[in-house]
């Protein structure tokens, strides 16, 4: 039977209080109430906090979960009413399974390192919209500057954004700021094949106007983005040098300072791993099998889980296994020799570099490669 029915109340101090006189009138100590709360990324953080810091026994809920259990009991609509009654019944089935609610280490771990991977995927779009636009408003610019996303060459871009513009800069004009970006490198020579370029283009001067200002902003854009990707970095580097629960998996030579973080911030306080296959199954590199009957599907990584964390194991391990003197990469090459084909190698070695990981955060002990890979082996030609 429903004690208190669904109530909306305001994400602020009003909306809290209101919350809380209504548990108060339940007349039960906080530390016998349990309080189910669906996990929302940030937007139930400080109702959380609010609800902890006053006693009460809260269970954070996976959305999955949830929704699993709706389907269960035959729901069709979805509203914030069923989805609060849902979440009460999942607490009364004692079928509920606890999420994971971060530390203040793993939480900063957590906000830097997934708005370094946004940073990151912006100066790549970025530099593509820059290349894609300089292909119609001055194709000939690469001839001069091989990457047009360079300092000195973005520069002379956000001042000059088409052949047009450079060619009626005059050579002059264009040395003088090239002489100031880059005097040691770049000079008259340089300015006058550019405004040589640019009298000659190919560019059709279609729509030039608004593609050049769309091109001043985008580098001006990218320019912004690095310099606060740079500082996130700095931050993310004091923040790894500060934790001493990182210092082992900082052992591993294979290990940048960016995967060491990624694996702090997903993984989180690994203690909560009982096995070393639920570290796998939370990564979502293990095995999702259907069969019925006779019948069998294909075997596929069941993906679940921390796609960030698979993401930086993959280029990891893609990387480690052109290393000759990586551990990972003669493990690699000794399930080649094996028969092991490549892909599933590669997965294979993505699941050591995980479970190695886990050992040194839960242990703290320092790097063996001789763990990974006990002896060399024959590399295939």
């Amino acid at each position: 039977s429903q004690v208190i029915k669904p109530t909306e109340f305001a994400n602020a101090v009003g909306g809290f209080r209101l919350l809380h006189e209504q548990l108060e009138r339940l007349g039960v100590a906080p530390g016998q109430v349990l309080i189910g709360l669906e996990a929302t990324s940030r937007y139930g953080e400080n109702l959380y906090r609010f609800l902890e810091q006053r006693g009460y026994q809260l269970c954070l809920l996976h959305p999955r979960q949830t929704h699993q259990f709706a389907q269960q009991r035959g729901l069709r609509a979805k509203t914030d009413r069923l989805d609060a009654t849902t979440i009460a019944r999942v607490l009364l089935s004692g079928e509920a399974r606890p999420g994971y609610v971060p530390t203040e280490l793993i939480a900063t771990y957590r906000e830097l390192v997934r708005l370094h991977s946004q940073l990151s995927d912006d100066i790549g779009r970025y530099k593509n919209e820059i290349h894609a636009l300089l292909s119609v408003l001055f194709p000939e610019f690469t001839q001069i500057f091989l990457d047009p996303c360079r300092p000195t060459a973005l520069a002379l871009l956000k001042r000059y954004p088409s052949a047009q513009a450079m060619a009626d800069a005059g050579v002059e004009t264009v040395a003088a700021l090239l002489h100031e970006l880059a005097p040691r490198h770049y000079g008259l020579k340089t300015a006058q094949q550019l405004v040589h370029l640019a009298q000659h283009t190919v560019s059709s001067g279609i729509a030039a106007s608004a593609r050049a200002s769309t091109l001043k902003v985008l580098c001006d854009q990218l320019e912004h983005t690095q310099a606060n990707l740079a500082q996130l970095e700095r931050e993310i580097d004091t923040l790894l040098d500060a934790d001493r629960g990182a210092k082992g998996v900082q052992s591993v030579p294979e290990f940048g300072r960016k995967m060491v973080a990624v694996l702090r911030a997903e993984l989180g306080d690994v203690a909560r791993f009982e096995r070393a296959d639920q570290v796998v199954a939370y990564a979502g590199l293990d095995i999702a099998v259907r069969q019925s009957g006779k019948w069998r599907g294909e075997a596929r990584l069941s993906k679940r889980g921390s796609g960030r964390l698979r993401r930086i194991l993959y280029l990891t391990a893609v990387r480690c296994i052109r290393l000759k003197d990586s551990a990972f990469g003669l493990y690699y090459h000794r399930l080649l020799t094996r028969g092991m084909k490549p892909r599933a190698a590669l997965v294979a070695v993505m699941r050591k570099m995980l479970l190695v990981a886990y050992r040194l955060l839960r242990t703290e002990e320092a790097y063996d490669p001789t763990k990974v890979c006990a002896r060399p082996v024959a590399r295939l030609a």
